[in-house]
């Protein structure tokens, strides 16, 4: 992958703006879940051509948004720690995102949409059932009613990763062409 001087000030700027959006919303319960980082790597899947290469714009955006959380948590600043153990499932099950932009592409505009949907819906799915399962019954039984409840108590956090993708995918594209390739458009019809 060619690496030039405005792919990395579009990188910078995409991972500026998740640590912006994680400060601005992750304390607020009602907005938990709106952030760009789920966009950020279904995007990657559809762009970058390397597959290898595709996971990690989206991990180095989280890392680097958590790690500014961890501190200003240290400081004082912020309400909850930035980093914390398990983490790494999260990190993960974000990946789900990329690969579903390898499936998809952004040629055309049902492709867009239809990652639009698919990346928050599968890391809803993926990241409750995880963490149903990791309850040992404290939080949610372990039973089918459990594993509703779990999902039920979910659905805001997925409603705000929904939208935020719906938000922020498309601006993602449209901020890539011009940035990178100087072209005003949505879809991609060449790859990094």
């Amino acid at each position: 992958m060619k690496i030039n001087g405005r792919f990395l000030i579009f990188v910078l700027i995409l991972i500026g703006l998740t640590t912006l959006m994680k400060i601005q919303f992750g304390a607020d319960m009602s907005w938990s879940g709106f952030s760009p980082v789920i966009a950020i790597a279904l995007f990657s899947g559809m762009i970058i051509r390397q597959k290898s290469m595709s996971f990690l714009l989206p991990l180095i955006a989280l890392l680097v948004s958590d790690g500014v959380i961890h501190l200003l948590y240290k400081a004082g600043e912020f309400d909850y720690p930035g980093l914390y153990h398990g983490q790494w499932k999260v990190y993960l099950i974000l990946l789900s995102a990329t690969l579903i932009g390898w499936l998809l592409k952004a040629r055309k505009y049902g492709s867009i949409l239809a990652g639009v949907i698919a990346a928050p819906t599968v890391f809803f799915l993926i990241s409750n059932f995880a963490v149903w399962m990791g309850s040992e019954g404290n939080l949610y039984s372990k039973d089918f009613n459990g594993l509703i409840n779990c999902y039920v108590a979910a659905i805001p956090f997925y409603r705000n990763a929904l939208i935020s993708t719906i938000v922020f995918l498309p601006a993602i594209l449209f901020m890539y062409n011009v940035l990178v390739h100087r072209k005003t458009a949505l879809l991609v019809r060449y790859e990094a």
